[in-house]
């Protein structure tokens, strides 16, 4: 399996041009604030009609809804955070974001998806750090490809500034 084409953005993820994005999610799939508020502000409250309908999920696993008013084919919502049954917060962590990583990128595959864009999942009300989520990431995406699975061709990582940015692109130079 060949690598695919790794971009890094600093930008809006809700106009990116790919054929989905990817939600960063907590298990319960509310679309509150952050990457979630931008992408429900911009698609339109159906999307998270359709996501809480399929939760809630574990912390690191990925579902998929329509895309609302939004010009792409799907959202994929990849919870790398979460919340306990008491409401506690459940952080993100470097394996949350990684299985959360790797969970976007099947069901991209199972939906035919050639191209996909990422937020820096974890790095919000998730509070991790932002190498050490693009490190998580980036080595999901390369063992994904090196265990022989499919992936979009195209993966675009949109962040918000030149900090997020940098500690994307050293974590793929790495």
């Amino acid at each position: 399996m060949t690598q695919p084409t790794i971009e890094i953005q600093i930008g809006d993820i809700t106009t990116v041009d790919t054929e989905a994005i990817v939600n960063a999610a907590n298990n319960r799939l509310w679309m509150g604030s952050g990457v979630a508020g931008a992408i429900k502000r911009a698609g339109g409250e159906e999307i998270e009609r359709e996501a809480v309908a399929q939760g809630p999920i574990r912390v690191g696993e990925a579902v998929v809804t329509s895309a609302g008013r939004l010009p792409y084919r799907a959202v994929i919502h990849a919870a790398a955070m979460g919340y306990a049954d008491d409401g506690s917060l459940i952080p993100a962590t470097a394996e949350h974001v990684y299985a959360a990583t790797r969970a976007a990128l099947t069901r991209c595959v199972e939906r035919g998806l050639r191209s996909v864009a990422f937020p820096a999942l974890g790095t919000g009300v998730g509070g991790l750090d932002l190498a050490t989520c693009a490190q998580a990431m980036v080595r999901a995406v390369h063992d994904h490809a090196a265990s022989g699975a499919d992936l979009p061709q195209r993966i675009v990582f949109v962040v918000r500034n030149e900090e997020a940015a940098e500690a994307f692109r050293q974590a793929v130079a790495s």
